[in-house]
């Protein structure tokens, strides 16, 4: 059956430059991040780029088979990702018949996208491209085995689900986000780029409320500032008008505890409208919202456990990282296209802010669990239309108390 858009991940490598090398494409449903196609081969003896070549011809042959009309195409390969997009020069004769191959392909969908990723998000074509390379090398296989159906695409952590016995089975293997930002795709370089051309966000964590200072679980909840959070929401708004005296606009997350505080920060930026933005929301925590965080480990162990494990595992009844960061991610380009060369702040949830952030700094999953945001919190990045990003603070609390 055919399907309007997909995601191509794609990815191929050689054991010596050249060397035995090949290549892996998977194909996912951008909406459950359920894998369609995969696609290996063992190429012989070729480059790495020759091989990552061969990875986006056969994930873009694979969409077509599929009959899609829309592609976003994922890789952590810079220079593939940059030359399809015509930034890079193609230098090396061996890569212009390939990429020609692709740009042929490239042309029978209504559109693609191209987009780099780093290669902890593209393990799963990295598996496939390395199990590959194994074969042309004549060697067994040191890949970790994915297998040929792809993992689950949504995976609750019930009382007898999957997840309470193979959490680490799924995060092992390629438990890849079903979506990716486009957060680096420019040249590296030292050099300052200019930061009038940037859409700058200054992202806001509300300010405090009763369930912060207890450590519950607060997802949809719409539990309200406390006196101390009201506090910190006018000691923010003097901040952030401080830091960005021209603001195109305030958005916000439709709770209350974030709308509280973005309200004091328009009032201190001359009175703009807060425009509340559903993509901005807390992760849904589902049966776990309202309770502390010493309860959740005694109720659910292994329900916790998996979800410590895979951004793909939802609390019960809940939302997974996956799910929140494709809203993320859907809110981030809104924005950059809406707001070229202007500031916006936004006022939102842990979850969706350390989101932002993992991938403007095109970090791992565990920047997740290892990053600390305060209540009332300011991180400032800028986003340019060519898709570079620069992270200029991050969890800045200069303006806060000292606790």
């Amino acid at each position: 059956m055919a399907v309007r858009a997909v995601v191509v991940e794609a990815d191929g490598g050689s054991r010596g430059n050249p060397g035995p090398a090949g290549y892996g494409a998977v194909v996912r449903d951008p909406a459950t991040g359920e894998v369609l196609l995969e696609r290996a081969e063992s190429i012989g003896t070729a480059t790495n780029n020759v091989a990552e070549y061969r990875g986006l011809i056969a994930g873009l042959e694979a969409a077509a088979e599929l009959g899609a009309a829309e592609v976003d195409a994922r890789m952590d390969s810079k220079l593939v990702v940059e030359q399809m997009c015509g930034r890079w020069q193609i230098k090396h004769p061996g890569l212009r018949p390939l990429a020609a191959r692709a740009a042929a392909l490239v042309d029978r969908f209504e559109s693609v996208r191209f987009s780099w990723i780093p290669r902890d998000r593209n393990r799963h074509a990295d598996a496939l491209a390395n199990a590959a390379m194994d074969t042309a090398a004549g060697k067994p296989s040191r890949a970790t085995p994915v297998p040929a159906g792809g993992e689950a695409s949504r995976v609750v952590a019930g009382v007898d689900s999957p997840g309470r016995a193979q959490a680490r089975e799924v995060a092992a293997r390629a438990a890849t986000r079903s979506t990716g930002t486009d957060p680096a795709t420019t040249k590296a370089s030292w050099e300052p780029r200019p930061s009038f051309t940037a859409t700058r966000l200054i992202l806001v964590r509300h300010g405090e409320t009763e369930w912060t200072v207890q450590h519950r679980y607060a997802g949809r909840a719409d539990v309200p500032l406390s006196e101390s959070g009201q506090a910190q929401a006018r000691a923010t708004a003097t901040r952030v008008a401080a830091l960005a005296p021209s603001v195109a606009a305030v958005l916000s997350s439709p709770l209350s505890r974030c709308t509280a505080t973005a309200e004091a920060i328009a009032a201190a930026l001359g009175g703009l409208p807060v425009r509340p933005q559903d993509d901005w929301i807390e992760c849904d925590f589902g049966d776990w919202d309202g309770h502390t965080f010493a309860e959740v480990r005694d109720r659910w162990p292994g329900e916790l456990d998996a979800w410590l494990a895979s951004t793909r595992v939802a609390p019960p009844g809940g939302e997974s990282f996956t799910e929140v960061g494709q809203r993320v991610d859907r809110a981030m380009v809104e924005l950059r296209e809406a707001y070229p060369g202007e500031t916006v702040v936004v006022v939102s949830h842990v979850s969706p802010i350390k989101l932002a952030l993992r991938d403007a700094l095109a970090a791992g999953d565990a920047l997740l669990h290892r990053l600390y945001l305060d209540a009332a919190g300011i991180s400032v990045l800028d986003m340019w239309p060519d898709g570079g990003v620069a992270v200029r603070s991050v969890n800045d609390t200069a303006h806060l108390p000292v606790r």
